[in-house]
């Protein structure tokens, strides 16, 4: 599944456009490589998200087409939540 795609559809980000500019600015990582868009995310991938001055790492548990929004959480796992460091 496209990385954007992974991101809407699990609700980490609310719509596939501002998902696709988040990853092409360069502020996601999939298993601690630079992804874009198009990259394609499995069950197991590590991401790491880069929300303004929060670094967010999640595990992809399950990929599905589409889901309800009370599923949507369980199609990954928050590894950890941290304070991200300022760029120099």
């Amino acid at each position: 599944m496209r990385l954007d795609k992974f991101l809407k559809v699990s609700r980490l980000i609310k719509r596939r456009t501002l998902a696709k500019e988040v990853s092409d600015q360069g502020r996601i990582l999939v298993n601690g490589l630079q992804a874009k868009a198009s990259t394609t995310v499995k069950v197991g991938d590590e991401l790491v998200i880069r929300f303004g001055q929060k670094l967010v790492t999640v595990k992809i548990d399950r990929l599905q087409e589409t889901t309800r929004k009370e599923e949507a959480a369980e199609m990954y796992t928050v590894v950890k939540e941290e304070k991200a460091e300022a760029e120099a």
